[in-house]
């Protein structure tokens, strides 16, 4: 690309995620990690770095790891080992943290994403590991009427954490947003993490340069890394502002990566810019050593090869199954596969059951899933059970009911332990036999004869007077039948 008709660029992007593993306790120590406790009330002396206590390693979190891994194509080494990574942080109270230098426990992965350029070819984008971590606490600053308090919340020390490295290999805030949607997506649907950014279980830091061609010749710009970023929006807003600044810094000054180190910025969603906060360490400031306190891990390849077989489809293929067993739009399974595992259960449950995987769909994303946000509760607390729906979805398919009196039968289930066998009989919803209809179409059709002759001049929407007059007669008519019996009588007559 070419910015504000200067010299071509190229922008050159690596992200690294910290996705906080979906464990009960943390990393080294048996401190809950649940999110939302009163300000350090989930800590101990492990967690907490007191003279003389030792961690324990959560074996969990290696085997979350190792699942995590395998979904963006890493290799797992036979042995991984733990290093201290030194630095001083007010909110890491042991002044070291416990990480993964140089024998991570995921390496050599890669992620694809929809390629720009060419829809058909996806971009492979490639990951040089995923270390496990321990996260440190929380700093909140409070500057509010003229004070300049903080304090400091040691919940989160010494939850598990695992960062995913990727090559710089991304080349627009577009293509950076695809690779966390993709990565999401997989950690959540294998129950990896949930992933939730305001919570911090999801953090992003970006890294930014460009590479500006000067007349044939090849210049990059200092790289800054990003942080401070709660959305993936928030990611995409912030590259496509570095970009646009480092064009112009390097406009007006000619510095370029040989000149000035990597520098760390912050990024204010408000004023919509990033910020200087410190030039970024390099490995060596960290003084990494083996951890004395915790052996090296060796991992079989049996364990390895189980946790393979037991992960499951992944998000792509699994959208291609749905397409093809229940004939809905890649839309509609792609927006199931992204509620998550349970959903996705729930509505191949009822797919089956009602025989028809389109109006499954086209229900769960409307009726369903409004009614999970209306009461905020998850697939899994809802009280329309996926047999119900299925049921309920075949007569409706079956012309049994129409989609309205459906929907009342749907409302009752909502309220009641009833099947729905019980909810029609409760709502007094009997079926109409076709004879039925076929005396009620007649009636209408001698009372109105000008619809007649409307529908052969060729105004077929003419009947639609017809359908509601039918409903207010026998409100347990089906309008399709309706509709149909009356076409059928007219072009008979």
């Amino acid at each position: 690309m070419t910015l504000s008709d200067g010299y071509p660029t190229e922008t050159i992007i690596g992200l690294e995620v910290h996705v906080q593993l979906k464990t009960q306790t943390k990393l080294f120590c048996s401190c809950s990690t649940r999110f939302g406790a009163p300000p350090n009330t989930q800590v101990c002396p492990v967690c907490l770095g007191l003279p003389g206590a030792l961690p324990v390693m959560n074996e969990h979190a290696i085997d979350l790891a190792i699942r995590a891994g395998l979904a963006i194509d890493c290799s797992i080494p036979p042995m991984t080992k733990w290093d201290r990574k030194q630095y001083f942080y007010p909110d890491l109270p042991k002044g070291y943290q416990i990480s993964q230098f140089d024998l991570p426990i995921c390496a050599d992965g890669f992620l694809d994403i929809s390629n720009e350029a060419d829809l058909e070819t996806p971009r492979r984008i490639g990951i040089i590991r995923a270390h496990l971590e321990e996260d440190a606490g929380k700093s909140m600053h409070d500057e509010a009427a003229g004070r300049k308090d903080s304090r400091i919340d040691l919940n989160r020390c010494g939850t598990p954490l695992l960062e995913i490295v990727s090559h710089p290999d991304l080349r627009s805030a577009t293509e950076a947003k695809e690779y966390l949607n993709e990565l999401k997506l997989r950690m959540t649907h294998l129950g990896i993490s949930d992933c939730e950014m305001q919570e911090g279980s999801l953090r992003v830091d970006a890294n930014v340069n460009l590479h500006i061609d000067v007349d044939g010749k090849k210049i990059a710009t200092p790289i800054a890394e990003i942080k401070n970023m709660n959305s993936f929006r928030a990611v995409e807003h912030a590259i496509e502002h570095e970009v646009d600044r480092q064009y112009d810094v390097w406009e007006e000054t000619g510095k370029t990566i040989k000149d000035e180190a990597k520098t760390t910025r912050g990024w204010d969603d408000a004023k919509g810019k990033t910020f200087l906060q410190r030039e970024k360490e390099e490995s060596a400031d960290y003084r990494y050593f083996p951890d004395p306190d915790l052996l090296p891990i060796r991992i079989p390849q049996e364990r390895v090869n189980e946790a393979k077989a037991n992960l499951g489809e992944m998000p792509a293929k699994l959208c291609e199954r749905l397409q093809t067993q229940y004939g809905i739009k890649l839309y509609d399974a792609n927006v199931i596969v992204n509620q998550g595992s349970e959903l996705i259960k729930y509505f191949e449950t009822a797919a089956t059951r009602s025989g028809d995987g389109k109006r499954t769909s086209s229900w769960i994303q409307q009726d369903v899933m409004r009614t999970l946000n209306e009461n905020e509760v998850s697939i899994e607390e809802f009280t329309v059970s996926a047999e119900q729906l299925g049921d309920l979805l075949r007569r409706v398919s079956g012309g049994d009911l129409d989609n309205a009196r459906a929907r009342d039968v749907f409302s009752h289930l909502l309220k009641t332990s009833d099947s729905v066998e019980e909810a029609v009989k409760h709502l007094g919803i009997a079926s109409v036999d076709s004879s039925e209809i076929e005396v009620l179409c007649r009636e209408l059709l001698d009372a109105n004869p000008q619809v007649i002759d409307d529908v052969k001049s060729g105004k077929q929407q003419a009947v639609g007077a017809l359908i509601g007059q039918a409903k207010k007669k026998n409100a347990n008519a089906n309008p399709k039948q309706v509709r149909e019996t009356l076409l059928r009588l007219i072009e008979q007559s």
